[in-house]
Formats: structure tokens, sequence, C-alpha cells
């Protein structure tokens, strides 16, 4: 089965492959760039986009084990679950979704999140847009050994982006992060979908 079929994004990677030109991305990391590149026409994520050492392999890893895939709000699981669904089957749990009352002092995907944590501390976690719920993560992850498979944090906006961007820096956790104020739930939808089609290309060879 190939998860590529549609002819129209082919002819995008292809525009997109002569416009950004050459680059030091291994592959593994072009296919998740250029992912990200045809989901927002923005070629500045070629420079915002950061990879730690491994995060790749590790979020493979996890995919082809079916770990659970934990998203801030619903708009990046239902960005996913598509392919998602139609490969390895990753339980997809969004954070928001799962509480109707915020914890005192907390928002609700903070609260979400937390209680995301407790359950699947090893899941990958994917926060696209709430900078709450990644600080809320960074907090928890500071003061224990156990890891994430990865952390995809690509925040939005103008407020504690950059702060939430800082502390999962800081963190010895594979990640994938997009640093400075942009990012959003598309972006985040198409880190995860590159990883699974990566995924899924390396289980059949």
């Amino acid at each position: 089965m190939s998860l590529l079929v549609n002819p129209i994004i082919e002819q995008s990677f292809a525009i997109i492959d002569r416009e950004i030109g050459s680059h030091d991305f291994s592959p593994d990391e072009y296919a998740i760039v250029r992912r990200v590149i045809h989901s927002t026409a923005d070629f500045e994520f070629a420079r915002l986009i950061k990879f730690s050492p491994g995060a790749i392999d590790r979020a493979i890893a996890a995919i082809c084990n079916c770990t659970p895939i934990v998203t801030d709000v619903s708009m990046v699981k239902q960005g996913i679950v598509s392919l998602a669904t139609k490969t390895f089957g990753n339980p997809l749990i969004s954070a928001i979704d799962r509480v109707a009352e915020p914890l005192p002092g907390k928002t609700l995907t903070e609260t979400g999140l937390i209680q995301c944590w407790q359950q699947f501390p090893e899941a990958i976690f994917v926060i696209g847009n709430a900078p709450t719920a990644l600080l809320a993560l960074c907090d928890r992850l500071s003061s224990t050994s156990v890891r994430p498979a990865i952390v995809i944090g690509a925040t939005v906006g103008f407020v504690s982006v950059l702060e939430s961007k800082a502390a999962l820096a800081d963190i010895d956790v594979p990640q994938i992060r997009i640093e400075g104020r942009k990012g959003g739930s598309p972006v985040a939808a198409a880190i995860v979908n590159a990883l699974i089609v990566l995924a899924w290309e390396r289980s059949k060879d």
C-alpha cells in the first residue's frame, strides 16, 4: 500500500524540492521538513524545526509498536487520524477531550495533558497549540526519569509560547521542536504524519 498516491501531493513535493535546493538535513529529517512546508507553504520552517539526536528513530519505533499518541487538542488528532488508522492503528488521545472542568488555576488543555501523562507517561506527546500543556508536560519531565517516546513541540501564538519551547529544549527527552512563535495544529499533524509514513516504509524493508 502506498501512502502517497495523490499526484498533487507528489507534484507539490517536487516543487518544494526544487525551491529548497541543497540542505543539510538527513533523508528522514527532510521528509518531515518537506511535509511541514507542504502543509503551510512556509519555507521558514526549514530553519525553525529542530531534531534532538535519535528522536526520529525513537518515534518510528514507538509508532511501529502501536504506542499511544497523545495530542493537546482535537484538531491535531483529526489531522493524523486518517493515516494512523490505515497503518499501525496507534491509539489516539486528545487531552482536551478527556476533561469537562479544569483543575484550579489551570487551563482545560493543561488539565487534560496532566491526566494523559499520568496514564500514558511513555506515549508520543504532540503539542500543536497550547503552551500551557507543553509547560505542564515539561514540569513533570523535570522531576522524573520516565520519558515519553518523543515530544513534538509546535505551540503557536504569543503568550508563553517561547517559554514553553525553551522549557522543552532544556529537557533531555527525544523531541522535534519548532522554534519561535510559529507552529500550530497543521504543523504538529504534518510532523506526525511524516513519521507515520517513515515508519510504514521502514516496516516494509
